[in-house]
């Protein structure tokens, strides 16, 4: 009888080497998955694929991403693409934050809108209007010299009286003085900018062979400091406007000497840029 013959091996590879493969398969799309969805360090990223490149060999030739490669039996043979994929991830989150940002604007309405503009306004001209009253405090001329501010403007106000004699238009010599200094001040706060000149009386009535009234008494009143600034001053005119206000805006009670006096005044505004 024939010796029988040995077992021999079944050809191909042993059967858990097909097992190993699948757990290899399914771990590697594992990572990729949690990968692709993480946020990439680019540094970090790059010493990951030079390590697994030159241990596993799973990405050919420097290979760094996810696209249309393919997983391949007992391995992977390339990932494409993968950087490209990533860096759109991540354009893609940035343009979703930057999308909600701009949903969040698009949602305020134009009253909210004026309001946050007003405010960051009338902080911008409080530090202006503590600079121009430090100005004026080393410049001895807080006496002459009244600021206040708001949203729109600051404001230096001078006594009708400090300027011209009782209804006149033409500047006291002994005020130019303080014209000059205030001229300086604007030369360095209202660069760039309006600035406009205001004259105001009060309400007792004017009748002169030079002004028919209050109202042309306070244009001519504004018009002099104007013509005076515009002289002496290297403020450029076009930026400069002036208008009489005439008894209309008064800021005290006309029927004391004391609000009159107070309402007969020249006020200089700078106008905020915004």
């Amino acid at each position: 009888m024939a010796k029988r013959k040995e077992d021999m091996p079944a050809p191909g590879s042993p059967a858990w080497m097909t097992t190993f493969s699948d757990l290899m398969n399914l771990l590697l799309c594992f990572f990729v998955m949690l990968f692709s969805m993480s946020t990439v360090d680019e540094a970090k990223y790059n010493e990951l694929v030079a390590s697994m490149s030159s241990t596993f060999s799973i990405f050919d030739a420097g290979a760094t991403a996810i696209g249309d490669g393919v997983l391949i039996s007992a391995g992977v043979s390339q990932l494409n693409e993968l950087d490209q994929y990533i860096n759109s991830m991540g354009k893609t989150a940035e343009s979703e934050v930057d999308g909600e940002q701009k949903a969040e604007e698009y949602e305020k309405s134009p009253e909210e809108m004026q309001e946050e503009l007003e405010q960051q306004q009338l902080k911008e001209n409080e530090i202006l209007a503590e600079m121009v009253q430090e100005t004026v405090n080393e410049n001895n001329l807080t006496e002459q010299i009244e600021v206040s501010f708001n949203a729109q403007y600051v404001q230096l106000s001078m006594k009708g009286a400090l300027l011209f004699d009782s209804g006149k238009a033409d500047v006291k010599e002994e005020s130019k003085t303080v014209l000059d200094k205030v001229g300086v001040i604007l030369e360095h706060y209202g660069v760039g900018t309006t600035i406009e000149i205001e004259g105001h009386t009060d309400n007792v009535p004017i009748s002169s062979a030079k002004f028919a009234d209050n109202e042309e008494l306070s244009s001519a009143r504004a018009l002099s400091v104007f013509y005076y600034l515009t002289e002496n001053t290297s403020l450029n005119p076009v930026r400069l406007k002036h208008a009489g206000m005439g008894e209309r805006v008064p800021i005290a009670d006309n029927a004391t000497a004391e609000g009159r006096s107070k309402n007969r005044r020249v006020e200089i505004r700078i106008y905020n840029p915004s």
